[in-house]
C-alpha cells in the first residue's frame, strides 16, 4: 500500500454551550480534509482501526474547572478531538527500531489519539498490542484500559477498600462501573457490593456480573436510579445505610442519594461526574451534603495517572483475573460499533444516553 497523502480528521469547531451539537451552524466538530506531515525522528503514522469513547472526554472540549487548574490540556478550536485509540503502524521514522514498532503492528495509546484516519503518533507513546485469541483486543481500550485501571485504582488506592467492605458503585454498567464492581467482588471478596444502574436489564447484567468467581454472590445487589424507590431500595441493599465505601462515577442526584446511606467514616472516591458534564455549569445540587460531616465521610478525588507505578502491576491482576473467570469479558462487557470517520462524533454522544452497555467503542472503517 502507498503511503497516504492526507487524511479526514474531526476538529473542535465550538464550545458547547451543553450537549455538544452534531450539525448545524452551532455544531461542536467539524470534519476536514488535511494533509499528512512528513515524519520526524521517533514518530509513527497510524491508521486508526478503535477509538475509545469516554465520558471524560468531554472536559477534553471544555474544561469543568478553569483551565489554568485542570489536569489536562484541553482541545484548543481547529485542532483534532483527543480519544485513545488502538492504530495500526503504516510507515516509522528510520530512527525508530524496527524491533518495537515494525509496519502492520497494532499498537495503543490512552490518550494520545486523534479522531482521524490517520494520525502521527510519538513511538514513545504507543504501546505495542499483543492479540489474544480468548481475550478481544478492544478490551486494551476498556478493562485493560483507562476504565479498568481507573477502577482499580480508585477502589485500591483512593477508597482503600478491605473485604469487610459495603461498596456501592454507580454507572456499574458502563465501562468503568462494571470492572469495578467485579474487582470489589471477585477480586478482593467484599462481603457486600451494590451496583447502581438504570433500568432492569442493566441491574440484570451487573447482578450477573457480581454472581462470577465467589461464593458470596447472593450477598450482593444493583438498584435501579431510575426507580421511583431508589433511595429506599439503595437503603435497603446497604444494610439500612451502612454503605462504608463509594466509587462515584455520576455525580448529583445519585451521588446524593448514596450520601445519605453511608456509614460512619465511609470513603468515598470520587471517579467522575457524568451527570453533570452537560449541563452548562449549572451547580450541583446536594441535600444531603451534611452527611459529610455527620458521618465523619472522606472524600477522595483522583486520576489513574496519580498512581502510574501501579499500573503495570494492575494490567497483570486484572489479566489473570480476566483468565481464570473472576473478571468477565464477552460480547456483552462492551458495545463495539462499526462506522466510518463521518459517524464517530454520533458514536461517542452515545455515552449521554445510555444506550451502551460495558465499554463503548468505536470501529473505523477506513
Amino acid at each position: 500500500m502507498s503511503r497516504p497523502t492526507e487524511t479526514r480528521r474531526w476538529v473542535l469547531a465550538k464550545k458547547p454551550a451543553g450537549l455538544p451539537v452534531l450539525s448545524g451552524p452551532d455544531a461542536t466538530f467539524r470534519l476536514e480534509t488535511v494533509p499528512l506531515p512528513p515524519l520526524q525522528a521517533g514518530q509513527l503514522l497510524c491508521k486508526a482501526r478503535y477509538f475509545s469513547n469516554d465520558a471524560g472526554q468531554r472536559g477534553f472540549i471544555e474544561s469543568p474547572v478553569p483551565a489554568d487548574r485542570y489536569y489536562i490540556n484541553t482541545v484548543p478550536l481547529g485542532e483534532p478531538m483527543f480519544a485513545g485509540v488502538i492504530a495500526e503502524v503504516v510507515e516509522a521514522h528510520a530512527s525508530v527500531s524496527e524491533s518495537h514498532h515494525q509496519l502492520g503492528q497494532l499498537v495503543m495509546s490512552l490518550h494520545m489519539g486523534v479522531w482521524s484516519e490517520y494520525f502521527v503518533l510519538d513511538a514513545a507513546h504507543a504501546q505495542p498490542v499483543v492479540p489474544n485469541g480468548k481475550i478481544a483486543m478492544t478490551h486494551h481500550l476498556g478493562a485493560f484500559g483507562g476504565p479498568g485501571l481507573a477502577a482499580y485504582t480508585g477502589l485500591h488506592y483512593a477508597a482503600r477498600i478491605k473485604p469487610d467492605d459495603i461498596v456501592v458503585v454507580s454507572a456499574a454498567a458502563g465501562a468503568t462501573g462494571s470492572v469495578a464492581v467485579q474487582i470489589a467482588a471477585n477480586l478482593v471478596g467484599c462481603r457486600r457490593v451494590v451496583g447502581i444502574a438504570g433500568g432492569e436489564a442493566k441491574c440484570a447484567w451487573v447482578r450477573s456480573l457480581l454472581s462470577k468467581g465467589n461464593d458470596n454472590g447472593a450477598q450482593h445487589a444493583c438498584v435501579d436510579y431510575k426507580s421511583p424507590h431508589f433511595a429506599a431500595d439503595l437503603k435497603r441493599a446497604t444494610e439500612g445505610g451502612n454503605a462504608t465505601v463509594y466509587f462515584d462515577n455520576v455525580g448529583g442526584d445519585v451521588l446524593d442519594t448514596v450520601l445519605g446511606c453511608m456509614a460512619r467514616a465511609g470513603r468515598v472516591a470520587v471517579c467522575g461526574a457524568v451527570s453533570t458534564y452537560n449541563n452548562n455549569n449549572a451547580p450541583m445540587a446536594l441535600r444531603n451534603w451534611f452527611e459529610i460531616v455527620n458521618r465523619r465521610l472522606t472524600l477522595q478525588g483522583f486520576i489513574l495517572l496519580d498512581f502510574a507505578d501501579k499500573l503495570p502491576g494492575a494490567v497483570a491482576e486484572l489479566g489473570e483475573a480476566a483468565a481464570t473467570g473472576r473478571l468477565r469479558l464477552d460480547g456483552a462487557s462492551e458495545t463495539v460499533v462499526e462506522v466510518g470517520i463521518e459517524g464517530v462524533p454520533a458514536v461517542w454522544l452515545r455515552l449521554y444516553s445510555g444506550l451502551n452497555q460495558g465499554k463503548l467503542v468505536t470501529k473505523l472503517v477506513v
